[in-house]
């Protein structure tokens, strides 16, 4: 079974802050495609219904005495029918529901991240500067480094 990737793309643009100093800005492409989710409903409904289709022309052919397709295959499609038109708009509002929610939730991890970023670029910065005294460097970065870990500390009045 071959694992297919997400595909998930970032461009980069230059951007000229104050200090002359190109900045980059990354732009974030959703990966979730709603028309693949809807055709993947519309499959999934018509597999679904032809299989009861199926069981129910195999039952009714089972269940005659004179073995005679006519109503067994007239039986199934009408199951079948009944069966998508029962499941399909069902399926199709609850694709279009968990789409949007999953392209909401993408979107606010891509924000998360541009923002982790930013913060670590904005450290690095100031790792850099000359005119920053080394505490504050070390401070800055050792409480950006336990924000990213999950093990940042709240210091209140000199309580922990």
């Amino acid at each position: 079974m071959k694992i297919k990737s997400l595909n998930i793309s970032f461009k980069s643009n230059n951007i000229e802050n104050n200090k002359t100093k190109p900045r980059y800005q990354t732009y974030y492409e959703n990966p979730i495609d709603r028309k693949t989710e809807r055709n993947l409903a519309i499959l999934n409904s018509s597999l679904t219904s032809l299989a009861i289709g199926g069981l129910t022309a195999g039952a009714t052919l089972m269940a005659q005495e004179k073995k005679n397709w006519k109503l067994p295959a007239a039986l199934g499609a009408a199951a079948s029918a009944l069966t998508m038109a029962i499941i399909l708009p069902s399926a199709l509002y609850n694709i279009k529901v968990k789409a949007f929610t999953r392209e909401k939730e993408m979107d606010v991890f891509s924000r998360s991240q541009e923002a982790k970023s930013s913060i670590l670029e904005g450290v690095n910065d100031q790792i850099h500067d000359e005119s920053v005294p080394f505490d504050d460097k070390v401070k800055n970065y050792a409480t950006v480094q336990m924000a990213n870990n999950g093990r940042g500390v709240m210091i209140m009045n000199g309580k922990v």
